[in-house]
């Protein structure tokens, strides 16, 4: 959490990731933390081959086929997939035929349009197309070797982009795509090719075996199936209509109703069609009622409270916190050092807050709140207090010294806002399930020793940026060659071990860069698609860097609130509350969604959580009276 009004680093490291290669150049914000290989989609980029738009197409060599459906686009978009509403097959201009692709990027989406075709393991291909407009890319992904691909910056008039790969022992399909970039103008694509030795087509799947539920809570079941040959995704289905869809072999159902039978089947897909459904399974709800670990409200607001510094929104005492507040996280306790593990907290001085209340003040306001039904925690982290738990001595100071904090103010629980460099993963720790960097087992380590010690009844409570989770979608660590920023995703093994113990995940959906949602386009921070694309994800669960066998599971609605800033003034990314209620009405209802179409509803989604208290009431309270006005039913 930030205690001024100035970007963070973190945004500008994550704008870094996502402008990876030639394209950090062209993002202003994209300098912090620059990576060192970029993105996948964009390895091995180079400035484009410009050949005369007259000139005629080479013959590939006789023993090559033409392997890319519909490259001149004279059957509109069919064999191709463009990203919702940006692609369409347009007369004019065109460079051969009749007809052409124009995508037109718009928000957080680049515009991208896809194909995936059959190939031979071990081959040599050459991808080539022509564009005009705004930048373009061409590229090919899923190549078993190193992905590829070209792009051109502008084209006033068609330039002929090439590149070449080969492809991997065991790889039978590539996807082709070609993209423009963010704020940049429509560009067009056409004689879109790709040579090679053609692959075997297609054999539609067999049905998967072995679907099997998990032990079900009172609104979600999880479930686990066999891989099917040749299979490229998996749709499941619930009391026979389509639920959500998956590159993995597993899948949690959520949104589900308490004490209810459902029956569930599944499907494998690929490009030839979709396998027959599998057998059913049948799994029954838990009854309802709160699930483990400490009562809080079916649906709570969370709020910072500025305890050990001011800042330009002003001190506000324990006493005067506003009713509207369920969860009171007291910001920060912070270490003596960045590797020490041994945390502190204090009231702000008296010179910095002149209405600071005394200690027994303070202690007195805290049982007050408590005794009306409020959880006081104590916050560590945040934007200045750097923690690294890369020791055993470490860990066991960090309990020691977050236990006297706990006992000496009666507070209810424990928050974690590791921000900056608090957690990273280590070269070669690449699956989320059996992480082996010392400051992530560790912190795992502390915060089980903490629950244990304090009971059924502690809080736990976790408030990542999205650098650290969603991201992880795409990135994970430093990757699988290196180079990436080792911070990506460097939450999600914390989350999973402690998903048990875990009260609630409020991910901070500001200070952040664009994040690629299910839909594998990006969204941008400030409106409801951002909040409803993010949270979606940790509803749903993904694969982890895209790898369907690390796959992270969907948590609970009751577990997760999304992190808003409280005012213009909070930070980056505010969200108007009209914007805030259209968010809460999809994920809750199924209505307003707009473009985004979400893998169920969740009624029991928990709530909101905001930085800050303070600055909510430096803004007139607009945000806690939206959160107490709105109807959740």
């Amino acid at each position: 959490m930030d205690r001024t009004r100035r970007p963070r680093p973190l945004a500008a490291a994550l704008a870094a990731v996502l402008a990876a290669g030639v394209l950090a150049a062209a993002a202003p914000t994209a300098q912090a933390h620059p990576r060192t290989r970029p993105a996948p989609e964009r390895f091995h980029t180079a400035p484009a081959r410009t050949d005369t738009a007259a000139a005629p197409a080479q013959a590939a060599p006789a023993a090559d086929a033409e392997l890319a459906r519909n490259g001149g686009f004279e059957a509109g978009l069919d064999g191709w997939t463009c990203s919702v509403g940006s692609g369409a097959a347009v007369d004019a201009p065109v460079r051969t035929g009749t007809r052409a692709l124009r995508a037109t990027p718009a928000g957080g989406d680049h515009a991208r349009c896809s194909q995936t075709v059959a190939v031979r393991p071990d081959a040599a291909y050459t991808l080539s197309g022509w564009v005009r407009g705004g930048l373009a890319y061409l590229g090919a992904s899923g190549t078993g070797t190193t992905d590829v691909s070209t792009w051109t910056p502008s084209a006033p008039d068609w330039q002929k982009l090439t590149t070449t790969f080969r492809t991997g022992p065991a790889t039978r399909s590539v996807t082709l795509y070609t993209h423009g970039w963010y704020g940049t103008a429509a560009y067009h694509a056409d004689d879109l090719s790709l040579t090679g030795p053609g692959g075997d087509p297609a054999q539609l799947p067999a049905a998967p075996a072995g679907l099997t539920a998990g032990t079900p809570t009172s609104s979600s079941v999880p479930l686990t199936w066999q891989p099917s040959v040749g299979a490229t995704g998996y749709t499941v289905y619930r009391d026979g209509a389509r639920a959500l869809t998956v590159t993995g072999t597993s899948a949690t159902v959520t949104g589900l109703t308490a004490a209810t039978s459902y029956a569930f089947q599944v499907t494998a897909t690929n490009s030839a069609g979709e396998s027959p459904r599998s057998p059913a399974v049948t799994a029954r709800t838990a009854d309802g009622g709160p699930g483990p670990g400490p009562a809080l409200p079916a649906h709570a607001l969370v709020g910072y409270l500025h305890a050990s510094f001011a800042n330009g929104s002003g001190y506000t005492r324990m006493a005067d916190v506003p009713d509207s507040w369920d969860v009171i996280n007291l910001a920060f306790g912070e270490p003596t050092s960045v590797t020490s593990g041994d945390i502190r907290f204090r009231l702000c001085p008296r010179t910095e807050c002149p209405n600071v209340e005394t200690e027994d003040e303070f202690k007195a306001a805290i049982r007050a709140k408590q005794a009306a039904g409020k959880k006081v925690l104590i916050s560590i982290g945040g934007q200045n207090g750097q923690v690294r738990l890369a020791t055993t001595a470490a860990r066991d100071a960090f309990v020691a010294s977050v236990s006297k904090i706990i006992d000496e103010y009666g507070l209810d629980g424990l928050d974690i806002d590791f921000e900056g460099h608090s957690l990273s993963l280590d070269t070669g720790d690449t699956d989320f399930r059996n992480p082996t960097t010392p400051v992530v087992v560790h912190l795992v380590s502390a915060l089980r020793t903490l629950k244990a010690r304090y009971g059924a009844d502690f809080v736990l409570t976790m408030a990542p940026e999205t650098f650290f989770v969603q991201l992880g979608y795409q990135y994970y660590g430093s990757g699988p060659w290196g180079g990436q920023d080792p911070r990506a995703g460097a939450y999600l093994p914390v989350i999973h071990a402690l998903r048990d113990d875990l009260t609630l995940l409020h991910v901070q959906h500001y200070n952040s860069g664009p994040i690629m949602g299910l839909d594998d386009q990006y969204h941008s921070m400030g409106g409801a698609d951002f909040h409803i694309a993010l949270t979606d994800m940790l509803l749903t669960g993904f694969p982890v860097a895209r790898d369907p066998g690390r796959f992270f599971p969907a948590l609970r609605p009751e577990q997760v609130a999304i992190g808003l800033p409280a005012s213009p003034n909070a930070g980056n990314g505010h969200t108007p509350p009209a914007e805030v209620n259209k968010a809460l009405d999809c994920l809750t209802k199924g209505t307003g969604c707009g473009t985004y179409r979400t893998h169920g509803t969740w009624p029991g989604l928990r709530g909101l959580m905001t930085w800050s208290v303070n600055w909510d009431r430096f803004n007139g309270g607009e945000f806690s009276r939206n959160f107490d006005a709105y109807r959740w039913n």
